[in-house]
């Protein structure tokens, strides 16, 4: 109980300080998606090709709403790795002043992450009515385990590089990297059927390894497909296979996350 109620301290105290000053607040959480979803789909859906039209039937219907699945939890996984990786050399003054559980921090980055995905999570639903949206019980809980997936993902992440940046500062440098590929290499922008043709069976294979990959089409299976009459536009065995093996593997970074950071902390106050 005391560690919920700190945690909450956390999540309110980080978003107070996040907008503090701050015309717009938490509208940014608008702002930011939308403009991101309109450059992507001017560039890559309109002057590439990649959404289906008289000129372009073998394009993605309704490629507007599959862009937007995949974005908005590629800018949650985003937002909050890079927050928790920074979380524990931020908070480095009332980590020497007071003893809490340090893994808090990192946790409570997610968490604000999160406050700002409900948002977003709201325009996508209100957009998929709009196009004739009407999903299973079985395409939502996949939603939401494509969703636990990524933040098990996110927190294991956290943890581990928010611990390690302590240390070595390269670590924030590392994280900038990774997240400027997690994006491409995921099916956010672009068909998962791409990389299977492209690059072959064994390839694509690895390529579903990735729990943020597994995320992204739990999402276009729970809001995009329902809005189109595609019956190849979800890979092979995403319930039956790669949902377990995207927990799996999320799970297992989370228990490294964890196991670095205890480890770790013990020196923080004096690193700090």
């Amino acid at each position: 109980m005391r560690s919920r109620y700190l945690l909450k301290l956390l999540v309110s105290k980080e978003l107070k300080v996040r907008y503090r000053g701050s015309v717009l607040g938490l509208l940014w959480s608008y702002v930011k998606p939308a403009v991101q979803f309109v450059v992507f789909y001017v560039a890559l859906g309109v002057f590439l090709g990649l959404e289906q039209s008289e000129r372009n039937p073998r394009g993605l219907p309704n490629y507007a709403v599959y862009l937007f699945a995949g974005i908005v939890l590629i800018n949650f996984f985003t937002e909050a790795l890079s927050n928790a990786s920074r979380s524990i050399v931020i908070n480095g003054g009332l980590i020497k002043k007071i003893y809490l559980p340090r893994q808090l921090f990192p946790v409570a980055s997610v968490w604000v992450s999160g406050v700002h995905f409900v948002p977003q999570i709201f325009i996508l639903v209100v957009a998929c009515l709009f196009t004739g949206w009407s999903p299973s019980l079985l395409q939502l809980a996949a939603a939401v385990a494509g969703f636990v997936i990524v933040a098990m993902l996110a927190t294991g992440l956290g943890l581990l590089f928010g611990a390690v940046n302590v240390y070595f500062r390269d670590a924030e440098n590392l994280v900038d990297m990774l997240l400027m590929i997690a994006t491409w290499a995921s099916p956010v922008l672009y068909s998962w059927m791409m990389v299977r043709d492209e690059l072959g069976e064994t390839f694509f294979n690895l390529y579903q390894l990735n729990p943020i990959t597994v995320g992204v089409e739990t999402f276009h299976f729970a809001f995009w497909l329902p809005t189109t009459d595609g019956a190849e536009a979800i890979p092979p065995h995403l319930l039956s296979i790669w949902i377990p093996v995207g927990l799996a593997v999320s799970a297992l970074v989370l228990l490294i996350g964890q196991t670095v950071f205890r480890r770790l902390e013990g020196r923080f106050a004096q690193e700090l």
